[in-house]
Formats: structure tokens, C-alpha cells, sequence
């Protein structure tokens, strides 16, 4: 007997303006493929740039998976047209998605609740030497996946780095720096899915820098899965991920990512780096990784990352002392 049943239809949704648009575009096929083979939806794909209400709107689907990453597409612009959609979708809303995309609005969050944070601030081009000391990194406010990430070790590394991102405001006018000190350690990410840690993963990159290649391009990042920690440090970053995700407001799914001193003026501290609300889909992607480590296939975690977006019933509520 054949079913009548229709399938729900997810709108999987990648591209958007951002640095980020090759990671988003792998990472919508991803979905869109895993969605795909998992049968329970029919699936339709948009590579999108900017969205207007009335270009949405005119696509098909009854949720919608916006699987892009930076600033339009996680932190807040594009969060602010599904709202008005109407349609149920993936991820955090509108006020979230704008604390979570800005580091230092993350960090003003995370130190509300006791959570311990490094001494950042927005970068000046006008000075000329670090208001953090050295060594330090000089990193784009809203921008993830490393974008634009510089390591300054001296003098001479931060007068580069002003160099580069004097240039780089040329095309992005809009893109604010920040700079905090570099903790010499290890860094171990949280991945959030319905409120609950998932296993931490420790990454270890071959060129002791984990920046765009490193995430993306080469394959020689080691990622330890649950890694033994000393001192409870599992269970601490893990409530203090959850903990974040909480005060912020996000829904569904986040990665949190901090940084473990092991020498220099920050060694022994546990320090939060960043909050992601729309973590990558990709094969190199650590949220798909900590959640197989525990039994939940890629083409699990989509389906359940919809079925959620598809049974809620309440509206977005507004994040805690945002």
C-alpha cells in the first residue's frame, strides 16, 4: 500500500556575502544530502546572497535549514527575515544570533555568569603597539572560521597585522577588530545540541595555529574526542558552555570554544574564546563529530536539528539580561 502522507519540505539554504560562503555552501550540501538520503523530508536548496522577505517567501518548503555562517548568515540579518517568514527554521533567533556573532558581546555574557574571560578590546589601527601586550591576536569581531585571524608575537607581528587590516578595510569598511592576549595551550570546543554538552574535542593543529586552513583545507588537525582533563575540567566547560548557551539565549545547536593555558601569565585558566549558534556541516566540522562520537550519525543530527525546528510551538524568548 503506498502512503498519502506528504513529506514535510525543508528549504536547506547556503551562500550568503560572507568570507564564509565556500564553508556555508559545503555545508548545505551536506545537509541537504543527509536530509536526502534519510527520506523522512522532501528537500529543496536555494544558494542564496542577501534575501529579501518577498525572495524567501517565494520559496517553497515548511522549515528551513539556513546552514550559513558569518555575519549576515548566523548573526542576526538573515534571522530577522525568517522571523518575518513566519516559518519555523534551524537555529537561534534574531537576538541570539546578534550576541553570539559578536565576540565581545559573548565575552560581556560570559563574565556576567562568572564564566572566566580574557582581557579583549577593539582594536585601534592607531596604535602602535598592543593595548594586551604580547603575544597577542588580532581577530575580526563578527567574522568566524579564523577570518582574518593574526597571531602577533612581537612589535614587529602586530605592525603587520595593522598593515593587513588597514588593507583589509578597503573592501569590508564595516568589519571591527579586536585584540586579547594569545594564551599559549590547548583548545577545546563544546558542542551544544538541545541544551545538553556533547564530548568535548581537543585540537591539536599540526601548525600550532588553528586557522582557516587548518579548519578547512589540510588534513593533518588531530581532533581527540573526549580527551581525559584534569581537575574536572570536562564537566566544568561543558556546564559552562551550557551555561552561555542559557544566558544568550540560543536554541537548538552552538559550539562553544575555549582555550586551556598551559604555560605563560594565563597557565592553569580555562578561557572562553567564542560562542557559534550555526556550527559548519562539513566533513572537517567538530559538531557532527562529537555527536557520532556518542552514537548520532550526521544523517541523525540534521533530521533531529529539523524535526525540532518543526514541533516548536514557542515563540523565541529573549535572551536573559540581553
Amino acid at each position: 500500500m503506498t502512503s498519502n502522507v506528504q513529506k514535510p519540505t525543508v528549504l536547506v539554504l547556503m551562500g550568503g556575502p560572507d568570507a564564509e560562503r565556500p564553508v556555508s555552501i559545503d555545508s548545505g550540501t551536506a545537509v541537504a544530502s543527509a536530509l536526502q538520503a534519510n527520506g523522512t523530508f522532501s528537500v529543496e536548496t536555494r544558494t542564496i546572497d542577501r534575501l529579501t522577505g518577498e525572495e524567501l517567501a517565494a520559496m517553497p518548503g515548511d522549515v528551513i535549514f539556513p546552514a550559513l555562517h558569518g555575519r549576515y548568515g548566523e548573526g542576526g540579518i538573515l534571522q530577522e527575515t525568517l522571523e518575518h517568514d513566519g516559518r519555523p527554521y534551524v537555529g537561534s533567533g534574531p537576538a541570539a544570533a546578534r550576541i553570539a556573532m559578536d565576540k565581545l558581546a559573548t565575552l560581556l555574557a560570559a563574565s556576567r555568569i562568572g564564566i572566566p574571560t580574557l582581557p579583549a578590546c577593539i582594536l585601534d589601527a592607531r596604535d602602535l603597539t598592543s593595548t594586551v601586550g604580547y603575544p597577542c591576536v588580532v581577530k575580526p569581531v563578527h567574522d568566524g572560521s579564523s577570518v582574518g585571524l593574526h597571531i602577533c608575537r612581537d612589535e614587529a607581528d602586530y605592525t603587520q597585522a595593522i598593515a593587513e587590516v588597514i588593507a583589509d578595510r578597503l573592501n569590508h569598511p564595516e568589519r571591527a577588530y579586536m585584540v586579547e592576549p594569545h594564551v599559549q595551550g590547548y583548545e577545546i570546543t563544546v558542542g551544544v545540541l538541545d541544551g545538553k554538552a556533547l564530548p568535548l574535542i581537543c585540537i591539536r593543529p599540526a601548525s600550532g595555529v588553528y586557522d582557516y586552513e587548518a579548519k578547512y583545507i589540510r588534513n593533518d588537525t588531530v581532533y581527540d574526542i573526549g580527551p581525559p582533563l584534569e581537575d574536572n575540567l570536562t564537566q566544568t566547560l561543558s556546564s559552562r558552555a551550557v551555561s552561555l548557551c542559557r544566558e544568550i539565549g540560543v536554541r537548538d545547536l552552538a559550539r562553544v570554544d575555549f582555550m586551556v593555558g598551559t604555560a605563560g601569565p594565563w597557565q592553569g585558566g580555562a578561557w572562553l574564546l567564542e560562542l557559534n549558534t550555526m556550527p559548519g556541516f562539513t566533513s572537517h566540522s567538530l559538531v557532527p563529530k562529537a555527536a557520532q562520537h556518542v552514537g548520532i550519525s550526521f544523517e541523525m543530527l540534521v533530521t533531529q536539528l529539523v524535526s525540532m525546528a518543526l514541533h516548536r510551538t514557542n515563540p523565541v524568548s529573549s535572551p536573559v539580561n540581553a
